[in-house]
């Protein structure tokens, strides 16, 4: 009886420990406060036919809670919500606050860097413009290119109207002479957009070049010297 007794008390000695344990690490989750720095994406509220421009992507959040509610904190968790329908046009400075800060109960925001950042924004607009081929490497020798052909030679693009206002023309991707020497059609061009503001409306993007090219004039025949004939005496 003393052997199960001294057995048992052990047992329920261990129990006991293992009790505490969790209790006090149970207790220090729910009452111990602790902080985390997320870097958490901005998301940008704007008016409708308006577009930022190298709008600020990301901020650092530092959010104090619960040892078990950081824990568990994720950065898609926390979110800066920006709010730009009464902004006028242009370039401006915005000072970001708690209040901008989406993230779960039971968590609070103790700082945020920069808590501060400047916001761009512009009218968008459609314009149509024309397109023209680029070309690289050379024909065969003696061989002329002419003005290519571009099919369609203009396009709707959409983007903010500073960049639109600064482009005169789009640009195909280059397309290379080497080796030709008559005309040839090249389709399904893509466009090159300067900007990735600026985007075609509607798709596809691709048009058809035809290149002419005159061949190199044919060389005439050598002709064999002729022979004068000996004089008779």
């Amino acid at each position: 009886m003393n052997e199960w007794a001294r057995t048992w008390g052990l047992r329920l000695l261990a129990l006991g420990i293992a009790i505490g344990i969790w209790f006090n690490v149970s207790v220090e989750d729910r009452l111990v406060s602790s902080e985390k720095v997320v870097e958490a994406a901005i998301v940008y509220n704007r008016p409708n036919g308006f577009v930022m421009i190298n709008p600020v992507q990301t901020v650092n959040v530092r959010v104090r809670g619960s040892k078990k509610a950081i824990r568990q904190l994720s950065p898609y968790m926390v979110n800066v919500s920006v709010d730009l329908g009464q902004r006028q046009m242009g370039l401006a400075t915005i000072s970001l606050t708690s209040e901008n800060v989406l993230l779960p109960d039971g968590l609070e925001v103790v700082s945020i860097e920069p808590n501060t950042i400047r916001a761009d924004l512009e009218r968008e607009v459609s314009v149509r413009l024309p397109v023209v081929a680029k070309l690289t490497g050379r024909p065969v020798a003696g061989a002329t290119v002419g003005k290519p052909e571009v099919l369609p030679n203009q396009i709707f693009v959409i983007g903010p109207e500073p960049i639109l206002s600064r482009i005169e023309a789009l640009s195909t991707r280059p397309i290379s002479l080497d080796g030709h020497s008559s005309t040839f059609e090249e389709p399904d061009v893509a466009v090159v957009l300067p900007d990735p503001l600026i985007q075609i409306i509607p798709p596809p993007s691709t048009v058809t070049v035809t290149v002419p090219i005159e061949p190199p004039p044919e060389r005439p025949a050598p002709q064999k010297p002729r022979k004068e004939k000996g004089k008779q005496t």
